[in-house]
């Protein structure tokens, strides 16, 4: 049986290899081609669906021609009739394309993946490589007024980043990320000779917050969370619920200058300061500050974004 790694098959497997050097040299025509073969021998083989989508896709956008369009779009297709779990983040390719239809871009399945794989180098690469300050940032963008948060959510908490800028302010944390291999790590951090975290829990943040009683945080925080979110309805709308009136929620987003959202081609997703504000106030958050910042660098230039506080109304 294939599986992410193999496709059961060496023949198969040596030419995959091949077409991934093609497809990363720029030879998208040679890259399809030996996507083809590979799916000759190992027709279940979901890597060589997305790479012979990726392949046309690219051909497509440097002639036009709408049926190499219409051919990436029905092998991104079938990589996820194989898996419609989608762990290899097929989605995001066809929304690229603008045939995603009403599916999220990204399944937790593939977040998970992603970040799982990511964890051991998480800390040294976000912050090294990509200079990423999100956590300070926040932190600078609180109001001193509560001096103390009595119970805080790290939402999408990853290897706790965000909970040790803000421990000191903070007397219970529970933090929630979909990652296992994120959350291993952020359970082994302490602070003050005890752990960094009262709570862990494993899950998908949107689920986690309908399952957290009402009115019964005074603080959430999600630094560079929202990125791998579309709309923000859902997601403000269980910040909107579990917020005592008057509890604050700090969050960083990547901008846009357009309407709503967009999916980049980082894999990332920017937000309207427009979208945020009526995001906000449908779910009864009001906007108490948003200030521009670069939450981390990329290719050497500053990623444009916004530091958030938003504020549960008494309503």
């Amino acid at each position: 049986m294939a599986s992410q790694l193999s496709s059961g098959d060496l023949l198969a497997d040596r030419r995959y290899r091949y077409a991934e050097a093609c497809l990363a040299e720029g030879d998208h025509e040679a890259a399809a081609d030996l996507a083809v073969q590979v799916l000759d021998l190992a027709p279940r083989y979901t890597p060589a669906w997305l790479l012979l989508g990726r392949a046309r896709a690219a051909m497509a956008a440097a002639s036009g021609d709408p049926a190499l369009r219409e051919a990436a779009a029905r092998a991104y297709a079938d990589a996820l009739d194989i898996d419609p779990e989608d762990g290899l983040g097929v989605r995001t390719h066809l929304v690229r394309l603008g045939v995603g239809g009403d599916l999220p871009a990204m399944s937790p399945t593939y977040i998970r993946a992603l970040f799982d794989g990511y964890a051991p180098r998480f800390e040294h690469h976000l912050v090294e490589g990509l200079a990423y300050i999100g956590p300070q940032l926040v932190r600078d963008a609180l109001p001193g007024v509560p001096g103390r948060f009595a119970v805080a959510l790290d939402l999408g908490c990853g290897t706790g980043l965000m909970g040790a800028a803000l421990r000191d302010r903070i007397g219970h944390l529970t933090g929630i990320d979909l990652s296992p291999g994120m959350l291993t790590l952020a359970r082994a951090k302490a602070w003050r000779d005890r752990p960094l975290y009262d709570r862990l829990i494993e899950g998908d943040l949107i689920a986690a917050l309908a399952d957290m009683p009402g009115s019964s945080a005074d603080l959430c925080l999600a630094a560079d969370v929202l990125i791998y979110v579309a709309d923000l309805a859902a997601f403000l709308a269980g910040i909107g619920r579990v917020l005592r009136p008057g509890g604050l929620c700090a969050v960083t987003v990547q901008s846009h200058d357009g309407p709503g959202y967009v999916l980049g081609q980082d894999g990332r997703y920017a937000h309207a300061e427009a979208h945020i504000g009526a995001r906000a106030a449908a779910a009864g958050l009001e906007i108490l500050t948003s200030r521009p910042a670069a939450i981390r660098r990329e290719g050497g230039h500053p990623v444009p974004g916004r530091v958030v506080v938003l504020r549960r109304t008494a309503a």
